[in-house]
Parts: structure tokens; sequence; C-alpha cells
């Protein structure tokens, strides 16, 4: 079938539109944002060479394979408290804001952070399988594309497609469910030359994984669950390891996109990968 863009538009209904392009991204993406911010219409989709695209399917995970360079969509700002996430269910995968009871979500400060205390995201093409019983934490992954912390100076946009290197990652296990975070910086960030491995976060920035340590355990209690726990105590996995993490969740990926349906209903539909799931949009 073929899609005209604004086909794609009027189905979600929405009235308000504003392009932007995301930062510094040399690809030119941009995000398009509709409805109004801390409503259950707001969305985030994302353009390019005037088609829509999926943030989750078609933009690569990596920037420049050679040197490991991935990109990054920045879903939550650093000391924001909307959780915010690429909507698996919906077409094109907008980003939209988390509702669990019928009720928008937000993250608690828990003291003395304040909302997320980096730039928070996911890393496009990735995707962590329920299917799958992950070794190092023993448990299934999430049902999720995988998330990404960028710990540099600035703080990002919402909806903004950066390049960031791997440092490391730490291995939450949340409700049962392995969800793996990991830690990057983005490469135009005034650090990003000093921190090439989790022992330079140490040295650069002391204190800081102690801290995320201590924000993911206690995050959730104030909604009345338990503190999560972490694979081998807790301990900040190097960017080697790290880097095994990602293409695991990568061959995921590539397996689910190939499906022509699902169990966990994910929209598959995308712009770019030319398979049975690739829509043709008519400008």
């Amino acid at each position: 079938m073929t899609y005209h863009c604004s086909m794609i538009r009027t189905y979600y209904f929405f009235n308000l539109t504003v392009k932007y392009s995301t930062a510094r991204q040399a690809e030119q993406y941009q995000a398009i944002t509709y409805g109004t911010e801390d409503t259950k219409n707001f969305r985030i989709f994302y353009e390019k060479n005037s088609k829509i695209i999926s943030p989750f399917h078609d933009i690569p995970l990596f920037y420049d394979k050679n040197e490991s360079i991935l990109n990054m969509v920045v879903e939550i700002p650093r000391h924001s408290h909307a959780k915010m996430e690429i909507n698996k269910k919906e077409l094109f995968n907008p980003i939209s804001q988390d509702v669990k009871k019928e009720k928008l979500r937000y993250i608690n400060n828990i003291y003395p952070y304040y909302g997320y205390i980096w730039n928070y995201g996911a890393f496009p093409q990735t995707y962590d399988d329920p299917d799958h019983v992950d070794q190092t934490t023993g448990c299934i992954g999430d049902n999720d594309p995988l998330d990404v912390i960028e710990l540099g100076t600035e703080k990002q946009n919402r909806g903004a497609v950066i390049q960031v290197k791997v440092l490391g990652a730490l291995g939450l296990i949340d409700e049962g469910e392995a969800d793996w975070k990991v830690l990057t910086v983005d490469i135009k960030d005034k650090l990003a030359a000093e921190l090439n491995d989790i022992a330079d976060v140490e040295s650069k920035l002391p204190g800081l994984l102690e801290c995320t340590r201590d924000w993911f355990k206690h995050y959730k209690i104030p909604s009345g669950k338990p503190a999560n726990n972490f694979a081998q105590g807790g301990r900040f996995f190097d960017r080697d390891f790290s880097l095994q993490i990602i293409h695991k969740s990568y061959t995921a990926w590539s397996k689910l996109v190939e499906q022509n349906e699902n169990k966990k209903k994910i929209s598959l539909a995308n712009s770019c990968l030319n398979n049975s799931n690739t829509l043709n949009q008519a400008v």
C-alpha cells in the first residue's frame, strides 16, 4: 500500500506541527511534534528526505561502525521528569509519554537528585528479546530498545539524534527483567576526548557512577515498588563488554524486524529497510 505523508499525519488526528532539525545531526533527521506536551496525545515523529521514518527501525544504530560511534535517540533530557519513550506499538514508533493506569507517568525526585540526572534515551535498531534469557543477569529481556545514558556536560533536546561513544554498562534487574543501561558520551561534548572507558568516568566525573547506581536502585520506591537489583552486585562493566551487549541487542532487533507479525504487537513499519514491513510513501 502507498501512504502519503499527509495521510499518516491525519491518521493521528493532531493539529499542531512543529519541525526542527535534531542538534548536530549529520543525517538531518527532522523531529516533528504533534499535540501538547504533558498530554496523552503528544508525539514526536521523525522525517528524513520528506518521508516519515521510524526512530526504532530506520535510524541506523551505527553512525561509524569502524570507530564504534553510535546514534542515540534522546527521549528524556537531563533534569526532566516526564517518562518519554519510543512507542513500540504505534505506526512509525513516535516518542510518546508512558501511561500507566490511565495516568501520564512522571519520575519522582529521589533525594538528593532532581529528575533524571543525565540525558536518557535509546539506541535505534536494538531490542531486548523477552524470549531470550540474558546470561549475565539471568533474566529475560524487557521487550524494549536498549536504554542509553549520556553523561556529557550539555542538556540535550528531547527528540535529538546524537552521536555517542560507549563507555560502559550497568546491568539493572527491573521487576525480574534484564534492563541494561549503557553509559555513553556525546562525541561533541567537551569531555569526550577524556572519556573512553568506564574507568575514565570515575576519574573525570568522580561520584557519578555511584549516584547512577543509587538512582536506579531507588527511583521506583516512591511509587510503592521495591528497590531494584543489579547484575554482579551493581558492577559497572567496561566498554568492550558493553559493545557485546549492544551487538546482541542489534542481532535480536534484526530478527524481530524481519517478522511479518509478532506476539508483542510491535509495529515494524519502516521506510528504509526494504523488507515486507516497508511502507511506500508518496510525498
